[in-house]
């Protein structure tokens, strides 16, 4: 779901601290554990095979496989029999969910140089799976609404807020029209949802050869690039909102649960919204009038680009299945030894739009192979500690349908038991990256470090700093003279971590290799196959491997730790950034709005033909003179302390002996969530993390502050602070508990 936006996302580590000493025990190991660890995790990494993870890749995308096809159900029972070959416990557990398939289709040009869309993606014939027509989705965005309207065109650019804040700026509305947006910069489900706020009465989204096409190297199949008749398939769901079964809203959705009846549903898009690619783009392109666009709105094609309106009218049309179709999660268990009932939770999803090969079968064959290492050990006497769960997932494509629902369903059990969940969502070649929970950002770093590169032969760790160096600011530099470990991104959404981070508290890690491929122009088209990635992506799938070392070493580590490896400081030094960032923000904002009042305060006086007589309009939107940070500075000084207490009596703690503190760590980060949820959204409930509502993949840090100011709620913002402190007080009461239990208090 989220590839295009994944490197926006993947935060490449970016401290350069020098790696510990290799004979320092794991932490939350004793010395001779640690050794007895070391040695099964090298013997997991041995196990790897790049072969049998190009064969699973190349069976898994044979045919289309999207929600609801054959073929999804018959690789969802193959992984099931894969699995208990290894020797695992393995089951499919099925849900259903709406997921609208297209019953018709229309784009059209009217007046006197008419034109119709053709809204197809031509066969291949060098790419023997590109032909399959029958099987494959037509072109579309799933969770459109039904709609037929006919109305002069508007480019709006990448339909972001900002692009909008510039069209009202030239003097363009967007009202009545049907507005034309690239993809790009945003993620697709926010183009219609502003443009329907803004008055918009359908939705083109083409993909412009500037952002993915020959301006970025020979289209397909000559190259990795999007083809002029290639098409980005995608979900247009609200789920800022919630993700998962439009029906059943924090409800797993087994078969008879009740549903919400469809016209009710709040995350279906409020105007018709259909994808085409940069050849049925251009005419319309072609059509438009009015203004010519800034620089940076435009785009590869050789024409001009205006804003419009067009002079010529635009009929869309479309109209959908709107049925509810099977989901079917495949799961496998091998249960601890030690800690039974605390979960380490690994997922990749295995439904794709097409054919799927890099999104997501790359991530899926790895795991896979991860499983069968699995299965290898425990023939050999390995037996971890904590319970193992490795899912593959169905329907993320859509609406992250299958986790969410698996989630939702076992909620309670999630939020008692489960330690990590990592995930994966497809992988190509190039820098480890990693973006997480940033209890857990320590824990990356000491894998990552651990790990070898399969082309330079140094750590993944030390090739991805030494990357980030060429374009370090002098302040990423000089934080390597006091930081050990190398920063990690934050989570938003866009794949199936965001039910577990999001909405239950469970520490979370989104895992990938990528940016030396040739490039990933056949996002969610029926060119992302087999024969595409083995010709451009990780051709020799070394890092298909390295990223199941990875993620095998994360799950095992984690699994078999004696106590729960988190750690704090990394945390607390990052929250303490992001109260700075809010802090920032508000007087970023004050300033920002007090210039635009001067403006046009002076421009009305320089107007008026006796300045004198002039009755001055009241500011444009009245911020407060100061927000009440206090509570946000103290919780965020108390977790930082909170945190240093902790880890002086972690280092003290001989990790073979009491174990008790575990129960208490799993409550950590579950007290970031507030039952009440962010906002107008209450399904998110992690009051550090969350997707923002107007990015849908991008995310938030604080978010009910932050978004609270950026949307110019001031009523609501000490409120938002109040309740975003006592979330982190809530940790840092949870932390000293800890720290009495480590310190025999």
């Amino acid at each position: 779901m989220r590839r295009l936006a994944s490197f926006l996302m993947l935060f490449s580590f970016a401290a350069f601290a020098l790696e510990p000493p290799a004979d320092e025990p794991l932490r939350g190991y004793s010395a001779e554990h640690s050794a007895v660890e070391v040695q099964w995790e090298q013997k997991f990494r041995a196990i790897p095979d790049r072969e049998r993870i190009r064969e699973d890749m190349q069976r898994m995308s044979a045919r289309p496989h999207h929600v609801g096809s054959p073929y999804d159900k018959d690789n969802a029972e193959w992984l099931m029999a894969q699995l208990k070959s290894y020797g695992l416990d393995a089951k499919i557990e099925q849900f259903e969910a709406l997921f609208p398939t297209p019953r018709s289709r229309k784009l059209e040009l009217l007046g006197p140089a008419p034109f119709t869309a053709k809204l197809e993606e031509p066969t291949v014939a060098v790419d023997p799976t590109s032909g399959q027509k029958s099987e494959q989705l037509p072109t579309y965005n799933a969770y459109s609404r039904d709609g037929d309207v006919t109305a002069p065109l508007v480019y709006v650019n990448y339909g972001a807020p900002s692009d909008y804040e510039q069209l009202a700026a030239m003097g363009v509305s967007v009202k009545g029209a049907i507005v034309i947006a690239r993809y790009g910069e945003t993620w697709r489900g926010i183009k219609p949802k502003l443009a329907a706020q803004h008055g918009a009465v359908g939705c083109i989204i083409y993909s412009d050869p500037k952002d993915d096409g020959y301006a970025n190297g020979d289209p397909y199949p000559d190259g990795p690039m999007r083809p002029p008749e290639g098409v980005q398939r995608g979900s247009v769901m609200d789920m800022p909102v919630y993700p998962g079964d439009p029906q059943t809203p924090g409800v797993g959705a087994k078969p008879g649960v009740k549903l919400i009846p469809l016209d009710q549903v709040q995350t279906i898009t409020k105007i018709p919204v259909l994808p085409i690619s940069y050849a049925d783009a251009q005419p319309f392109l072609l059509a438009l009038g009015g203004q010519t666009v800034p620089d940076n709105w435009r785009g590869g094609l050789p024409i001009t680009y205006k804003t419009g309106p067009s002079k010529a009218m635009a009929h869309l049309a479309v109209a959908f299945n709107w049925d509810r179709k099977p989901l079917y999660d495949v799961v496998a268990t091998i249960s601890g030894s030690s800690f039974p009932d605390q979960w380490v939770i690994r997922g990749n999803h295995h439904d794709a739009w097409v054919n799927g090969a890099e999104d997501p079968l790359s991530g899926t064959s790895l795991e896979l192979e991860e499983a069968r290492a699995w299965g290898e050990l425990l023939k050999q006497g390995w037996k971890p500690q904590r319970t193992i769960i490795y899912c593959f997932w169905d329907g993320e494509e859509p609406a992250l349908l299958g986790s969410t629902e698996w989630a939702e369903y076992h909620a309670d059990e999630l939020r008692q038991h489960a330690v990590a969940y990592f995930n994966s969502d497809g992988n190509t070649r190039g820098l480890f990256r990693a973006s997480g929970s940033h209890s857990l950002e320590n824990f990356v770093n000491s894998v990552a470090k651990d790990i070898q590169d399969p082309e330079t032969k140094m750590s993944i760790w030390k090739r991805a700093r030494l990357a980030s160096m060429l374009h370090a600011t002098p302040e990423m530099r000089a934080e390597t003279r006091t930081r050990a470990d190398s920063r990690i991104g934050a989570l938003g959404s866009g794949s199936d971590y965001t039910v577990f981070i999001d909405h239950l508290g469970v520490p979370s890690v989104d895992l990938a290799f990528g940016g030396e491929d040739e490039g990933s122009g056949q996002y969610h088209s029926i060119y992302d196959d087999f024969y595409f990635y083995t010709h451009f992506q990780d051709t020799t799938f070394v890092y298909e491997r390295a990223l199941a070392q990875t993620a095998g070493t994360m799950v095992m580590r984690m699994a078999d730790a004696d106590v729960i490896p988190y750690q704090f400081t990394d945390e607390a030094d990052t929250v303490q950034n992001y109260v700075t960032e809010v802090k920032k923000l508000a007087d970023t904002m004050r300033t920002e709005i007090k210039n635009r009042d001067a403006d046009i305060t002076e421009g009305v006086y320089a107007a008026a033909a006796d300045p004198k007589k002039v009755s001055v309009p009241p500011a444009v939107e009245a911020i407060p003179k100061y927000f009440n940070f206090a509570p946000l500075d103290q919780a965020s000084d108390d977790l930082t302390a909170a945190a240093a207490e902790y880890e002086r009596a972690f280092a003290a703690h001989d990790a073979s002996g009491e174990t008790a503190v575990n129960d208490e760590l799993l409550k950590t980060q579950r007290a970031l969530t507030d039952p009440a949820g962010l906002p107008n959204r209450p399904w998110f409930e992690n009051m550090v993390y969350a997707p923002g509502f107007y990015t849908g993949y991008g995310v938030k840090t604080l978010p009910a502050v932050r978004e609270a100011i950026e949307q110019k709620q001031w009523a609501i913002v000490d409120a938002e602070i109040a309740r975003t402190a006592a979330a982190i007080e809530r940790e840092v009461e949870v932390l000293n508990a800890a720290t009495k239990i480590l310190s025999g208090n």
